[in-house]
């Protein structure tokens, strides 16, 4: 799909693009072709979620275009997550579509050797994202009966617009870093990151610093700049589940043996309890649901501890709870409590921005720029709008979406055949 086809006229690029998805995506003349840029699929984002998508397009020989508004593809992964980080779950859950690991590849993946993993599955499938290309606007021409997409090259300037028949918003949940609204932190003088940009604790050293937020970032974070010799202090404001990560993988096994979510929560509870024992005394107060259930419904995972658990009952990592207002480099707490901070590390998660630039998508999402369906029903919209990596169900969820969108893209062609 790299190698750009070679025309010896005008009239036989014209003719071969009509030929190439007849009635789909109408030409009215020639000089329209000129200002718009013919499309069967259109791909935003060349992360996870869009390779996947172009992958499975790939194999079922369904041309497409893939846009980036970054220089490179999974640029969450290569840009703003920490030198640290492994996959929090066995590999076994975390293969892209058609493309297994290497045999020797270790259970849990480092950061590095995940990132060569998709290096090697763009080789594998040809993939070509057009980079830098941002997308400025999506809109649905019910007339035409296509998507009218405007992007913008953040490199030369140029402004490019496609029609696609199909149109494919893999931009992910995770598009942008959120950093809550709180009074006084525009005043802090101290040093204020979102995780996203978080790379190591090596500055860190010595230094005052609050990790706000409690998921697997946050808590890895903190563990990362304690033992780095940062007096270092979280907040936790929600109930939370903290798992090994031998336990998770094995209730994700029992559940794929089709055990009741509820019972093989119950075991995951009483092991972690065992485990961990009790730690509501340190501000860790497990939810109602359990693990499994709890990602299920809302998305939210269950904590993989990677040594954290064990600063923080030594004292070594203090816990806060919800914060009040900040004055200066003093941050203070609903309790009444306060303490005074060099830093502030958000590990407040991320929001999508899909909606930013997608116009006609209300059937499929809602708001917030996510799905308004529970999975697995989230994955389409109307007039060819599709979604993936929405689930909030990790890279085995971008699996399942990538394969339904290409095989429903597929179905809707054939039924269109012969032309």
């Amino acid at each position: 799909m790299c190698s750009p086809r070679i025309y010896t006229s005008h009239q036989e690029k014209k003719q071969h693009i009509q030929n190439s998805v007849p009635t789909l995506v109408s030409l009215p003349s020639l000089s329209f072709y000129f200002l718009m840029e013919k499309a069967l699929v259109l791909i935003v984002g060349a992360g996870p979620s869009g390779l996947a998508t172009a992958a499975c397009l790939g194999q079922l020989f369904i041309p497409y275009v893939i846009i980036e508004r970054e220089d490179c593809t999974a640029s969450l992964w290569r840009k703003h997550t920490y030198d640290r980080l492994k996959l929090h779950l066995a590999k076994e859950f975390c293969e892209m579509p058609h493309m297994p690991y290497p045999e020797d590849t270790p259970t849990y993946i480092p950061k590095i050797q995940f990132l060569r993993y998709m290096d090697d599955y763009v080789e594998h499938f040809n993939i070509c994202p057009k980079f830098n290309s941002s997308v400025e606007s999506c809109l649905y021409d019910d007339v035409q009966k296509y998507w009218v997409v405007t992007t913008h090259d953040q490199v030369n300037g140029m402004v490019s617009k496609y029609a696609a028949r199909f149109l494919v918003v893999a931009s992910g949940e995770n598009s942008a870093g959120n950093i809550p609204s709180i009074p006084g932190l525009e005043d802090f003088s101290g040093h204020v990151i979102h995780s996203s940009s978080f790379r190591s604790a090596d500055s860190y050293a010595a230094q005052r610093v609050l990790v706000v937020g409690c998921g697997n970032s946050g808590m890895e974070i903190a563990y990362d700049l304690s033992s780095h010799g940062a007096n270092t202090s979280i907040v936790i404001r929600s109930p939370l589940h903290v798992m090994t990560k031998e336990l998770i993988h094995m209730g994700m096994k029992l559940a794929s043996w089709s055990l009741p979510v509820k019972f093989v929560d119950f075991i995951l509870v009483v092991l972690a309890y065992l485990w961990f024992g009790n730690l509501s005394k340190y501000g860790i107060v497990r939810p109602n649901k359990g693990p499994l259930l709890l990602k299920a419904n809302t998305g939210r995972s269950a904590v993989i501890d990677v040594g954290t658990v064990e600063l923080i009952k030594k004292g070594d990592i203090k816990v806060f709870g919800t914060i009040s207002c900040i004055k200066g480099n003093v941050v203070e707490f609903d309790d009444g409590k306060e303490s005074y901070f060099d830093a502030i590390v958000f590990a407040t998660g991320y929001t999508s921005t899909a909606n930013n630039w997608l116009k006609n998508g209300e059937d499929m999402m809602n708001k917030e720029g996510m799905p308004k369906k529970d999975f697995p029903n989230h994955w389409k919209g109307s007039n060819g709008l599709y979604c993936v990596g929405f689930a909030r169900r990790g890279l085995s969820g971008i699996a399942h979406d990538a394969k339904n969108v290409a095989n429903d893209i597929k179905a809707f062609l054939d039924l269109m055949a012969p032309f």
